[in-house]
């Protein structure tokens, strides 16, 4: 990389921290409201650092990796739900729930079931959201932070440590993050969030241009192996695109009728994602406990100067989160159009990794289209690494030697390795393959699919079994800066710096808020006589505890098994979420609901979420879980309620100096996003 960049990249990540840092060097930890000031920065953020601050925890690698992978795959456009529904989930928190925080003063989210509800509901739902948070999002973050540093640096060293082994990468980022948040709080975050909040939006806006002026410029033969449009022959496409600019080239390869087309919002019934019975009522669930009641996210709102500013704060990242899907969905559609070959190159490099890591004879015998080339530089780590993997897997000699899955795709681009691997997935269950089965491979290759799917079935023994791709879709936007970004000009570091910087923020927000649950929630219980300091000496040294813990998971989330990271974060999500939002929405809107329905409402999802998905997991989308999981909890609270009402609703407590009064400006501009979002779903429904 050029110096320029370098200079960039370093000079814009020690000035946000640094800023960060300086803005919050004022919170007096050892005072009287010495965990307010750490962990709320003191209630003092106005309305822009709450709403770029919300948005620089919300947007980053999970959704430039992860959310861009699925939009490169077949999701498309449907996958920018997440992003314009959560726009409306935002003004009604704002006007619902926001008001009832903040005049009860609160410190996190569970604390407010123990006023409305019981104790128990607090902890219980302190622990499963501290369990939740650093297995999860935090783990998620790094990981996918480290996926762009692997992409970008490859060939690169930092002090001896090799930039493209995605541990050596979860460890940097974890470790910079949790310094970060260690030092400076809640205030430092926010400081820091309003410079990465911008420079995400602008990073993307760039990165979005670059990809269109590519496609603009691309060669047609070469785009048309990556049309979604069957019905439609190849001669016709080529004259299509010859004459087209970039915007017309894109709807032409993708806008195909549904299942094929990408540039939908709605996706049949049966998809295994985002359904459109999702858009009913399974992707409310996820968003109106992400930005209600996740405390992540709501920490900033809790640190609201005045209701008022938590309320303009709040719409504006409402009005911010209708850009995103521009930045972040289509580039990812783009990916697949421009670098078809970088993605399978991708999946060939994961998939000899997770191959060699556990089966070692059945990768010396694959062909060397499915291993990395070893007379490419791009791929000179990725062959170290797997003779480090073949090695370490041959003196460790596994005794149950895991099964291997693959997709239709991947037997029909790699016919005689997918036997290889399925002729292994056999011997392993002792089960022999139907002599005809090579003869009749070569005319269909889907064949291979279909047996080996199978012995998936057919297996009881509870091996664990590693899917392999055709191509790695969480490389999309990883594979488009590299290919995009001119070196020597400072735009490569600026962006770099910009989605590092994020990784960074999201984490400390992350590690922040945990350290935050479990100060306040848990430990002040036992030492109900705890001074503030040390409280905030509690929360610090958890922070290095969380971090230590995501950092051993995220590695793991490189193997294919996830299904990407955006499925990893959703489908655990499933387990908390329906519960939590139904308790709230009981808590704040029912007066005379039980106090026994927060602990019901907790304890009853994760039983009804862990039976639909052993169940039906193939067969229910887990959005459709989670709106089942939904409804069920919300008859069962409805009943309690009517044999068990509370004779009197329950008196919250007041912060008496707190102002909450309603902004007007924030309810006229709540209403425009609103408007917005309805008409950006009518023009790609």
């Amino acid at each position: 990389m050029p110096a320029i960049d370098i200079a960039i990249f370093i000079g814009f990540i020690v000035s946000v921290v640094g800023i960060g840092l300086w803005k919050s060097r004022g919170e007096k930890t050892r005072s009287e409201h010495g965990a307010q000031n750490y962990f709320l920065a003191g209630r003092g953020l106005t309305w822009w650092l709450v709403g770029f601050s919300l948005i620089a925890a919300n947007i980053s690698t999970e959704q430039f990796v992860g959310m861009s992978g699925k939009s490169a795959d077949w999701l498309g456009m449907a996958i920018a739900s997440y992003e314009w529904m959560a726009a409306i989930t935002l003004v009604v928190v704002a006007f619902l729930f926001l008001p009832k925080f903040l005049k009860s003063g609160i410190y996190t989210i569970p604390e407010f079931l123990e006023y409305r509800f019981n104790a128990f509901a607090r902890t219980l739902m302190a622990i499963i959201t501290l369990i939740i948070l650093v297995g999860v999002p935090t783990a998620t973050v790094i990981y996918s932070g480290a996926k762009v540093i692997t992409v970008s640096f490859q060939g690169y060293s930092l002090l001896g440590l090799d930039l493209g082994d995605i541990t050596v990468a979860c460890w940097i980022i974890g470790s910079l993050a949790a310094i970060y948040v260690f030092a400076g709080g809640l205030k430092a975050c926010a400081w820091a969030d309003l410079i990465q909040g911008a420079s995400l939006i602008v990073g993307g806006a760039i990165v979005a241009y670059l990809a269109l002026d590519a496609l603009a410029k691309a060669d047609p033969d070469a785009l048309v192996g990556t049309a979604r449009n069957p019905d439609v022959t190849a001669e016709q496409l080529v004259d299509q695109l010859k004459n087209q600019g970039p915007i017309d080239r894109l709807y032409t390869l993708n806008q195909a009728k549904l299942p094929e087309g990408k540039m939908h919002m709605v996706r049949p019934y049966d998809d295994k994602e985002v359904p459109w019975t999702a858009l009913v009522i399974g992707l409310w669930i996820p968003n109106f406990f992400y930005w209600g009641l996740n405390q992540y996210i709501t920490q900033r709102t809790l640190g609201s100067k005045s209701l008022a500013e938590g309320q303009k704060g709040v719409v504006f990242a409402a009005f911010l989160k209708l850009l995103i899907p521009f930045v972040v969905v289509i580039p990812g559609i783009l990916a697949y159009n421009l670098f078809n070959h970088d993605l399978k190159n991708a999946a060939i490099v994961k998939n000899a990794k997770t191959i060699a890591t556990y089966a070692p004879d059945v990768y010396d015998s694959l062909s060397d289209n499915l291993k990395p080339p070893a007379n490419e530089a791009l791929f000179a780590n990725d062959v170290k690494a797997i003779a480090k993997r073949l090695e370490s897997a041959r003196l460790r000699q596994q005794k149950k030697i895991p099964l291997f899955q693959f997709t239709e795709i991947f037997a029909k681009g790699h016919p005689q390795d997918a036997y290889i691997i399925l002729k292994h997935n056999a011997s392993k269950m002792h089960v022999n393959l139907p002599d005809s089965l090579v003869a009749r491979m070569e005319d269909n290759p889907s064949i291979l699919f279909d047996e080996n799917t199978k012995l998936m079935g057919a297996d009881t023994t509870g091996t664990k079994t590693h899917e392999l791709v055709l191509r790695d879709y969480d490389a999309a936007f990883p594979v488009l800066l590299r290919n995009l970004l001119p070196a020597g000009k400072g735009l490569k570091g600026f962006i770099l710096a910009a989605i590092w910087g994020a990784v960074v923020s999201s984490l400390a927000s992350m590690l922040n808020s945990a350290s935050t649950i479990a100060s306040m929630d848990l430990y002040r219980k036992i030492r109900s006589n705890a001074s503030q300091y040390e409280l905030v000496t509690v929360g610090r040294i958890c922070v290095v505890i969380f971090v230590l813990i995501a950092m051993f998971i995220a590695p793991g989330l490189d193997d294919p098994a996830w299904g990407g990271i955006f499925t990893f974060i959703q489908e655990f999500q499933g387990f908390i979420s329906p519960g939590i939002l139904s308790i709230f929405l009981f808590g704040v809107l029912v007066p005379r609901a039980p106090r026994s329905a927060g602990t019901v409402g907790l304890l009853l999802n994760p039983i009804l979420y862990g039976f639909l998905m052993w169940q039906w997991q193939d067969e229910i989308a887990f959005l459709n879980r989670m709106a089942i999981c939904f409804g069920a909890i919300l008859v069962v609270l409805t009943f309690m309620t009517i044999l068990w009402p509370l004779k009197k609703p329950v008196d919250l407590p007041v912060n008496e100096s707190m102002n909450v009064e309603s902004s007007k400006s924030a309810i006229v501009f709540g209403g425009v996003v609103v408007l917005l979002t309805i008409a950006l779903y009518i023009i790609f429904w």
